[in-house]
């Protein structure tokens, strides 16, 4: 079941990452300016450090799958779900990279009604119930202190970005 998922997820980022790739040359024809460069590449090896260490830790430590595998499946599905919804919500605006096309109005529809940045709090949980699942403490732990460090950085960059150049200020006050 490990692999399966683990497959299943990587599977997953790679489609994200082309649609992301399709949206930013959309975007960046029309305009949009990318922020964020600097922090984007440890964004990237974080998340490839997170899958490694899972499979390391798994492999090494050999840990039964948790007594609570069920519980933390159904989070796992319900933020993948959510993740489909941001997705969706943001259509060609949707990106991995902090892109932003001056002058359009922010989407305050979908998740984005009730949270400013649904996608991080997707991600974060993600990060630490796909460990637990495996009971691989080390990378849950790991990975959501170094996923914390990371949003401490992008976030007030990518907040900046929206307010210079979109109704961000008006929307989110």
């Amino acid at each position: 079941m490990f692999f399966l998922v683990i497959l299943m997820v990587i599977g997953q980022r790679l489609i994200e990452l082309k649609i992301a790739k399709k949206n930013e040359k959309w975007m960046l024809e029309h305009g949009a300016k990318e922020y964020g460069q600097d922090h984007y590449r440890f964004m990237v090896l974080m998340h490839i450090g997170f899958f490694l260490s899972l499979i390391l830790e798994y492999v090494m430590r050999k840990p039964a799958l948790s007594t609570f595998w069920p519980t933390f499946l159904f989070i796992f599905i319900i933020v993948q779900i959510a993740r489909i919804w941001v997705i969706l919500t943001l259509g060609k605006y949707w990106n991995t990279k902090i892109i932003v096309l001056p002058g359009i109005k922010v989407v305050k529809k979908g998740p984005f009604k009730y949270v400013k940045h649904p996608n991080y709090i997707i991600v974060t949980i993600e990060l630490f119930v796909i460990p637990l699942m495996f009971n691989c403490y080390i990378t849950a732990i790991l990975f959501l202190i170094m996923n914390q460090i990371i949003l401490r950085v992008r976030i007030p960059i990518e907040e900046k970005a929206l307010r210079e150049n979109t109704d961000y200020t008006k929307q989110f006050n």
